[in-house]
């Protein structure tokens, strides 16, 4: 189904997203849009929401199986007014956003779907899931020079770090059960990242309740939302695999000569599997076993 606006999708799309779990893919450029759509097919998204300029083309069996928006994602602020507008069209309904050229990984996923995680989410009366944001890279920048290759794509194996969130209400105690996130390209090249745009921190997947809205810096208005973990035990967090800031960092003139490999002594090459992830630490089973 194409839509030619975001409130054309409004006023006719609310049974696309009604049963959830859907998945919301905005599109900035070009890249790897199919991979992107056909991969969260697999990861058993009833849905597809796809958010995305006139100027890309699909083909027509992939396109029919998608609802298409008419919508350029030329700023943060484009991803936040969509959101917050499917949030509303579809109280109780898990959603969960990502940009093209972003994979969503969690634990076991090879063999169990999103649905099931939702359930289990759900079942430890959980509303959101934190995220992690790792960015992937290709291993030679000369071969694949705007830092996209599926099978030659490269992660960083340390330097991860996590800070408490500062409480702007509450100067002597920072936010309870809330970190800050940082690692990947965004620290390591930071000087090339505005700083408010380092974290690696995102609140994914949701559960849509009326009036909630997502700040600009990927957390929600709902406090209880941006929280990493119950009060009474861990729970499960994913990791987002994404060659989003590996673009950004080729294809902004600021940058690109300045980086002639993203490799370094902490690179490995990356399996696209669950398990290396848990590995590394980038995301928890919580009690999911």
């Amino acid at each position: 189904m194409r839509y030619t606006s975001l409130d054309h999708f409004r006023q006719t799309g609310a049974a696309a997203i009604a049963r959830g779990p859907a998945a919301m893919i905005f599109v900035e450029d070009l890249i790897e849009v199919e991979s992107t759509i056909r991969y969260h097919q697999l990861t058993g998204f009833k849905a597809i929401l796809l958010f995305a300029p006139t100027a890309l083309e699909l083909p027509s069996s992939l396109e029919d199986e998608v609802h298409r928006i008419d919508y350029p994602v030329l700023d943060v602020a484009d991803v936040q007014r969509a959101v917050d507008a499917v949030n509303d069209m579809a109280p109780g309904a898990w959603l969960y956003y990502c940009y093209n050229a972003e994979y969503l990984f969690f634990p076991f996923c090879e063999t169990r779907n999103v649905n099931e995680l939702l359930t289990f989410h759900t079942e430890e009366r959980r509303s959101a899931m934190l995220a992690y944001v790792v960015d992937l890279y290709a291993d030679d920048l000369r071969r694949y020079p705007n830092a996209v290759s599926l099978d030659h794509a490269c992660l960083d194996k340390t330097g991860y770090y996590a800070l408490s969130r500062p409480d702007p209400g509450n100067r002597n105690y920072p936010k309870e059960r809330q970190l800050d996130f940082f690692g990947g390209l965004r620290w390591r090249y930071e000087e090339h990242v505005p700083r408010d745009r380092r974290k690696i921190d995102r609140i994914a997947i949701f559960r849509a309740k009326q009036g909630l809205r997502l700040r600009a810096d990927h957390t929600f208005s709902d406090e209880e939302y941006n929280t990493y973990a119950c009060p009474w035990h861990n729970n499960i967090t994913a990791a987002i695999v994404s060659f989003r800031t590996a673009k950004a960092l080729k294809m902004n003139a600021g940058s690109t000569f300045a980086i002639p490999t993203f490799k370094w002594h902490n690179s490995v090459p990356f399996d696209w599997t669950s398990q290396q992830l848990l590995d590394l630490g980038l995301m928890e089973p919580g009690q999911w076993f």
